[in-house]
């Protein structure tokens, strides 16, 4: 009986230790080793792979979805956490850094679906990279734009050097994923939008390649350093990335430089700038929501092996400096949110919802190739051609810093009439608060009124962006229908929600085309009743008359145009301002004003 006690004590660790023999026992190579990184699996073999790949290692690794493709694609998701924590509460629980990893939301800049296989690969049980799982869970996902990752060509990318054949940048709608973030028109992106906001990560990487100049560096990267972006967050980018994670990466044997947006592309030496990111761009969103964010553009030009290595050890040297010092970046990430929150007692308190590059510069010492420029017959331009065998070293002008052309003093909520309810449904999807309100409200509130509208010619993303527009602000006391709704920005998110609701906002829905019917007059003047009423207001306003012959003389096609220059007359009248064109329904609510709206509920 004592052998066969000591044998059934044994027996289990006898098993596991057999399985996870058999299992790296098996040929693990990836697809994309397997060719010598000539090819890049296809979605169907990715997912068979990554499915054997969790069944191995159940303990560590789950691949799930967080939603399907407009073709009907999965949305795959790997989870690897070494406690098995792989709910987004069991990570939260867990108290580890959590970091997000995103691949192939351009599918034809694939090295980090290569990349996760590899990674993943190597952090299960045994594994060489077993240990960086210790203080952190990775959630990845390796291939976003999953339809435009099957129209796989050789022609996709003509700027890129390799996978023999690659996905192209638009989904299967057309649509470039990293221009949806706020607008989220793509099924994909309100999917991506409900992940974030169950996960929450403490640190998002969005994995590219680039295009544009030659040059050293086999990686470039990108922080969010602007705008809102919390101090202490920024403070965690500085000294982990910046100082450590970076160096860490340069010593397994890579060159990396902040990203390198070119001046003039003919031109190397006349210096970098700041490419001003923005809401609309993956890690310009994920600021707002006051985590870290590193783009990640590898180079294109540089071998497909060169580069998928190199995202490899970036992730793996991130994971590495979380393990040697756990908690700090979900420290900073739940500082930065309870200061948020905080700020809604400040009634001073200000954004910055618009940037420009600034105007100074700082040297920057680029690790270049010489290059040539001859004038070109065919373009009419400069052709510029770089010689990869000689390397040289520029010191060139960095344009790094962003300066914010409109910031607004914060309200303590925003309120959405009840007759725009696709705007709260959109606040929702981005996982902010909104709360109904069940009877009809009167309240003093700021409100502005929007003037001067001029729209881009050509669509963008399948609207027509609102280039331009006058906001002044004003306040009245303002009659509200049951079922308005309110937002109020006591909430971790409210940098987001002034991003989205505030009309002169870089990335505002006003500019999107959410609210282009508050532009539109529905009624209009007989051009014999204008003409009665034109002669009336010259009569009674000597001004208006001075104004108007000056603009006939100042503006030919005005003069030129009778329904002009009558609707010169007809926009200054009782009858247009009856309309409300240009009236802009969400307004802003003081303290007083919230309180009141609350107790109404």
């Amino acid at each position: 009986m004592k052998n066969f006690s000591v044998a059934r004590r044994w027996l289990p660790c006898l098993v596991v230790s057999l399985f996870c023999h058999v299992a790296f026992a098996a040929d693990w190579t990836t697809p994309a080793e397997r060719s010598k990184f000539a090819t890049t699996p296809s979605y169907a073999e990715t997912k068979a792979w990554l499915e054997r790949l969790a069944a191995s290692a159940p303990d560590r690794l789950r691949l799930t979805r967080f939603g399907v493709s407009p073709e009907g694609r999965d949305l795959m998701l790997v989870v690897a956490a070494k406690g098995g924590e792989f709910t987004p509460e069991a990570a939260r629980a867990s108290g580890k850094d959590i970091v997000m990893v995103q691949s192939g939301i351009h599918s034809g800049e694939i090295e980090g679906k290569d990349a996760a296989l590899m990674l993943l690969r190597d952090l299960r049980a045994g594994g060489r990279h077993a240990d960086l799982l210790d203080r952190a869970i990775l959630v990845w996902l390796p291939i976003f734009n999953v339809d435009g990752h099957e129209r796989a060509s050789p022609y996709n990318r003509i700027n890129q050097n390799g996978p023999r054949e690659m996905g192209t940048r638009g989904t299967a709608q057309n649509l470039n994923l990293n221009r949806d973030y706020m607008k989220a028109d793509a099924p994909e992106m309100r999917d991506w939008l409900a992940l974030f906001d169950a996960w929450n990560p403490d640190l998002f990487f969005d994995i590219h390649t680039t295009d544009g100049a030659d040059y050293s560096y086999d990686l470039t990267w990108y922080l969010e350093e602007w705008g809102a972006l919390h101090p202490a967050v920024k403070r965690w980018q500085d000294e982990a990335f910046k100082r450590a994670i970076l160096p860490d990466f340069e010593k397994r044997g890579h060159l990396a430089a902040p990203y390198l947006d070119l001046v003039d592309h003919r031109d190397i030496t006349r210096g970098i700038a700041n490419f001003g990111s923005g809401p609309r761009f993956s890690t310009g969103y994920v600021a707002l929501r006051n985590r870290a964010a590193v783009l990640v553009e590898t180079h294109m030009l540089k071998p497909y092996e060169a580069r998928v290595r190199a995202t490899y050890d970036l992730v793996a040297a991130t994971l590495a400096r979380i393990r040697r010092h756990p908690g700090e970046l979900r420290e900073a990430a739940k500082r930065a949110d309870a200061d948020t929150v905080a700020r809604v007692h400040d009634a001073q308190a200000t954004l910055p919802i618009a940037f420009r590059v600034g105007e100074q510069s700082e040297p920057f010492v680029l690790k270049g190739y010489a290059f040539t420029q001859e004038a070109s017959a065919i373009s009419g331009d400069t052709w510029t051609t770089y010689d990869p065998r000689k390397p040289k070293t520029y010191t060139v002008p960095n344009f790094r810093d962003l300066v914010a052309t409109e910031s607004v003093r914060l309200p303590a909520a925003y309120l959405v009439p009840a007759s725009w309810p696709q705007i709260a449904d959109k606040l929702r999807q981005h996982g902010l608060r909104v709360e109904r309100v069940e009877r009809p409200l009167r309240l003093r509130a700021e409100h502005y009124r929007l003037g001067s509208p001029r729209w881009d010619e050509k669509p963008f993303e399948g609207r027509h962006l609102l280039r331009d527009v006058t906001a002044a602000l004003e306040t009245d006391d303002m009659d509200f229908a049951t079922g308005a709704f309110l937002v109020p920005l006591d909430q971790p998110n409210a940098n987001l929600a002034a991003n989205l609701l505030e009309p002169l906002a870089a990335d505002s829905l006003l500019r999107w085309g959410f609210f282009d019917t508050v532009f539109e007059q529905k009624e209009y003047a007989d051009a014999r009743v204008a003409e009665r009423l034109a002669r009336d207001m010259l009569a009674k306003d000597p001004s208006l008359k001075a104004e108007f012959e000056a603009r006939l003389a100042a503006d030919a096609a005005f003069a030129a145009s009778p329904a002009a220059r009558l609707a010169f007359f007809y926009d200054r009248s009782p009858w247009h301002a009856a309309q409300g064109v240009g009236a802009y329904p969400v307004v802003r609510l003081d303290a007083a004003a919230l309180g009141n709206a609350r107790s109404a509920r």
